[in-house]
């Protein structure tokens, strides 16, 4: 058998046997006579495809594990939402890699899929936990995309036609703020950003959005900006970070319309820069326009505890044209994860290892400061940005970073941000010491100790 052959017989359905009996179904003698009478010849490609021999399975990974020897594995301190992580075994092995869950779609038909609906609304709990809000819904596409949300169901909620414009804190995310110029542009809805309070353009903004912490990992004051929005109603939404919410309460006695973010440092691993498991929580008052899918508790004709999807504004075959959205795809086996994630650690590990990140952050700011750059903020939690913005001590900043296998965030032409996370330890701070300290061309020795906070 050769190689074209052993792959076909693995991987292609239908048997010649069987392919025969569809060409005899449809008058055709081959393939290429079918082809032929169903592709308009004039975007028929007749010649042949210049292609080498085709792989075996196992010569195509031998391939592949060759071209990936030529990667330079470098630690990532790039944050932006973005965040390595241990993923706990047992997690690994009877989720991740389970077919039971892995393969499992939308459930419609509750009776078969109870644990499934247990392990959502769990997600579900985490999430109104730890955002102090009263509903979350069962996750989103990512957090991008469930910052557009927000965005649709607030001016849907509180604009009436008469008001059309959603003002963005300039500091969110930058993946986030283009996904909301995209989705705005086409409900004729004007983005605004700001830098600490909103705009005077009041009368015509029916919300604010806003990051907590921001892209530099600056924790923002946000008494005065939750003020202004009460005094003239305008809503509020904002995203956070889940590890972040262990530690914090940042909308504690603040009115919070909607809360969003990303699940993925509860335990998921980088997908290649995703999508994860966006989470989504509001105000109850918004329960009929949520987006997506709600898990809820109810009893059986036993009286026993049973799970089914309470609400889902969003699918077609309940709302039709009235649905909340069509796009905003759920992610719940990622969710499940973060949530198990939650389960596994508890809340006090899970400050543990919020903690871990931060003590990390305020060691290499110390250390970094003592070398004789300046902090953008003094107000963080795991990220940190330094002041930096000649372009010579980057480029020489960048070449130390690489010898010690680091990729530390330059996207901004004026800041250089680092950010923590549970997989980083105390010899990376070192080594981020290390880069700074040749930079500034000093021997001023690593600081080990953590200040008190």
């Amino acid at each position: 058998m050769n190689k074209q052959n052993e792959f076909q017989s693995r991987h292609v359905g239908p048997s010649n046997n069987e392919i025969n009996t569809m060409l005899n179904a449809l008058n055709h003698e081959s393939l290429d006579s079918f082809i032929s009478d169903t592709i308009p010849s004039s975007i028929l490609n007749k010649t042949p495809l210049s292609l080498d021999a085709p792989f075996t399975e196992q010569e195509l990974l031998k391939h592949l594990n060759k071209i990936a020897t030529k990667n330079t594995a470098l630690t990532s301190f790039i944050g932006y939402g973005y965040h390595n992580t241990f993923m706990p075994p047992v997690i690994q092995r009877n989720i991740f890699e389970n077919p039971g869950w892995y393969t499992q779609y939308t459930p419609y038909q509750a009776e078969i899929s109870q644990g499934r609906l247990e392990a959502l609304i769990n997600f579900q709990t985490v999430i109104t936990e730890l955002t102090g809000l009263e509903i979350a819904n069962a996750s989103l596409l990512d957090e991008a995309t469930a910052a557009a949300e927000a965005m649709v169901m607030l001016f849907r909620a509180h604009s009436k036609g008469s008001k059309t414009t959603f003002q963005v804190y300039k500091h969110c995310f930058p993946q986030t703020i283009k996904v909301l110029q995209t989705r705005a542009e086409h409900l004729n809805i004007s983005i605004e950003l700001f830098e600490q309070t909103p705009s005077k353009n009041l009368e015509n903004t029916f919300g604010i959005f806003y990051q907590i912490p921001d892209k530099y990992g600056t924790i923002l004051n946000n008494s005065e900006l939750h003020a202004i929005c009460t005094e003239h109603n305008i809503a509020v939404a904002c995203s956070s970070d889940l590890m972040f919410l262990t530690l914090s309460e940042p909308f504690k006695n603040l009115s919070l319309d909607v809360c969003v973010g990303s699940s993925q440092r509860f335990g998921v691993p980088m997908g290649f820069g995703g999508p994860h498991a966006g989470f989504f929580a509001c105000k109850k008052e918004y329960s009929r326009k949520i987006p997506g899918r709600i898990i809820g508790l109810t009893t059986d004709k036993s009286n026993k505890a049973a799970y089914r999807m309470a609400l889902q504004t969003r699918e077609q075959h309940i709302r039709k044209d009235k649905a909340t959205s069509n796009i905003c795809t759920a992610q719940a086996l990622l969710a499940i994860i973060a949530g198990m994630y939650a389960v596994y650690h508890g809340p006090e590990q899970l400050k543990n290892i919020a903690t871990h990140g931060h003590q990390l952050a305020q060691l290499s700011a110390v250390n970094i400061k003592n070398c004789g750059f300046s902090l953008h903020s003094d107000s963080f939690f795991d990220t940190i940005s330094i002041n930096c913005s000649d372009p010579t001590q980057r480029q020489t900043l960048i070449k130390h970073c690489t010898t010690h296998q680091l990729e530390l965030n330059l996207l901004d032409k004026d800041k250089i941000t680092i950010a923590f996370n549970e997989t980083h330890t105390l010899d990376d701070c070192k080594n981020i010491h290390t880069c700074f300290q040749k930079l500034s061309q000093t021997d001023i020795p690593f600081i080990d100790t953590c200040p008190k906070t």
